[in-house]
């Protein structure tokens, strides 16, 4: 396992590197982001979004990734109603699809057994874990592995996921994406 720090240059290098896939697992309702803080306490106060360059930057990149051919894919495992964060994540997810990402839903209840961690299986041959802390607050760094094993259950379960999993514009057009 290899630790490396959790900032933006590190996931530029590592999409950089990336030569044909990226997926995303994401099992939390909510996220300690800081840098999302401003944008989803607007949201819950029924403000007007905000452009910022956090999210321009992760625009641009998948943009920029997908361009060079790499899919780029998530699944999120949701709890139905759904938590205030991933209501707000489910109004700002368009742009990410507009991008190019590949984002669908599973409903928590629907899942069955779900890792209790987040990754990214990059090139079905390495995963980062994407660490957090006890208030789900982003650590400092991300821990980097191409154990095997490791590859082969996480691709498993993104296999068995994404069977389940439904598209974005579907999923918000579905009796659950309305909860």
């Amino acid at each position: 396992m290899q630790y490396l720090r959790n900032d933006w240059s590190t996931w530029l290098d590592l999409f950089h590197r990336c030569k044909s896939r990226a997926f995303h697992l994401e099992v939390r309702d909510a996220y300690a982001v800081p840098q999302e803080n401003e944008r989803f306490r607007r949201f819950l106060n029924g403000e007007p979004p905000i452009v910022d360059d956090y999210k321009n930057d992760w625009v641009s990149l998948v943009q920029e990734t997908t361009l060079r051919g790499v899919e780029i894919s998530r699944v999120r495992v949701v709890t139905v109603p759904h938590s205030d964060y991933q209501r707000w994540l489910l109004s700002v997810t368009d742009s990410n699809v507009e991008a190019g990402e590949d984002i669908r839903y599973v409903p928590r209840h629907l899942a069955g057994e779900v890792p209790p961690d987040d990754w990214w299986l990059i090139d079905n041959d390495r995963v980062v874990f994407n660490l957090v802390d006890e208030q789900d607050a982003q650590a400092e760094g991300i821990a980097v592995t191409t154990d095997p094993r490791i590859v082969e259950y996480c691709h498993s379960v993104k296999q068995r996921l994404w069977a389940l999993a439904t598209p974005y514009v579907e999923y918000c057009d579905s009796a659950y994406g309305r909860q």
